[in-house]
């Protein structure tokens, strides 16, 4: 069963998620967003998931891998497949 959040925080290093008002920009529902999913394959999305997050981080990893649910030494197995494959790595900052 998913979770649901009234209010989201990453954690002390990382970026909260910015406020955008409901009658702007309401949060699409799993229904709208899978839609635009259809057409990349999990590994790409599993990517930008990890990739967006660690950014929000400022590059921590270990804050990161609680935001995802991953070990540190998944996320870190992860990011070091990702540098070899060329992808640039949001670094600590």
């Amino acid at each position: 069963m998913p979770r649901e959040y009234d209010d989201f925080y990453l954690g002390v290093d990382c970026v909260p998620v910015p406020e955008i008002p409901l009658s702007v920009s309401p949060t699409p529902s799993p229904h709208e967003v899978v839609p635009m999913l259809i057409g990349s394959t999990v590994e790409a999305i599993e990517r930008e998931l990890v990739l967006q997050t660690l950014a929000r981080c400022h590059g921590n990893r270990t804050h990161a891998a609680r935001v995802l649910g991953l070990s540190v030494r998944t996320m870190r197995n992860k990011i070091r497949q990702y540098a070899s494959d060329g992808v640039d790595i949001p670094a600590y900052s």
